[in-house]
């Protein structure tokens, strides 16, 4: 896989609405996981991996436990998991993971950015099968050799390993590993900074400097929405 890079604002501004909007997705992946199974999260795989990527973007204890209290609360938001595909400008193929409260308005705002931006929202299963479902676990590179943790994460589902623009080591199991993946790194004592499902696209396409830039200017609008939890896409 070689270095993963990562796409990342540069000014203030913009790494603190990032901030807020992950604590709002991760808080939203933390409703969702309570509703599920319940608010142990030793018993709860899912609120478990919130909870560690909360910990990852350094969102406050407080904030974590006031989200769990409300998702058990009687006022609680239940919010429904809805996948959106669609094109963006150039044949680039989106998938737009959201967690709303009202249907009907998110797929009228996700419709209304892909106009905007040049795309067009697609049916269900219109690029889907341009992309792979993979378990995605961040972990803090302390000098592991890469060789010898592949032999020793393979029998738990490893697909991929790499590192990202941070040296941090980047760890891919098939989907249906998520939950072995993240044991075996739990057990070996791994410092996880995030762990998380990622749609890895198979094939990619490679545009000129301007096109792109329409295109991630559709991806930039997509993923300010407050309903988007994660985009996807098969920009090179």
């Amino acid at each position: 896989m070689g270095r993963i890079f990562e796409v990342r604002k540069a000014t203030m501004f913009a790494r603190w609405d990032r901030m807020a909007k992950q604590f709002t997705r991760i808080g939203k992946d933390i409703a969702i996981a309570v509703k599920q199974s319940g608010p142990d999260p030793e018993n709860n795989p899912a609120l478990r991996r919130a909870m560690q990527n909360a910990k990852g973007v350094n969102m406050p204890k407080d904030r974590v436990e006031a989200a769990i209290k409300r998702a058990m609360g009687k006022d609680k938001t239940d919010y429904e998991e809805v996948v959106y595909e669609g094109y963006a400008p150039h044949g680039v193929a989106v998938m737009v993971e959201t967690a709303t409260d009202n249907t009907t308005r998110t797929v009228a705002n996700v419709r209304m950015h892909f106009n905007r931006g040049g795309g067009s929202l697609g049916n269900s299963g219109s690029v889907g099968f341009l992309f792979n479902r993979l378990g995605e676990f961040k972990i803090k590179n302390d000098g592991q050799d890469q060789e010898e943790l592949e032999l020793e994460l393979i029998d738990f589902g490893l697909e991929e390993i790499g590192e990202d623009s941070e040296g941090n080591l980047i760890i891919r199991a098939a989907f249906s590993e998520f939950g072995n993946m993240a044991k075996a790194l739990e057990e070996k004592g791994f410092n996880i900074i995030s762990a998380e499902l990622k749609r890895i696209p198979t094939t990619t396409v490679e545009l000129n400097e301007e096109q792109a830039k329409e295109v991630l200017e559709l991806i930039d609008r997509l993923e300010q929405d407050e309903d988007v939890q994660q985009v996807f896409y098969n920009l090179k």
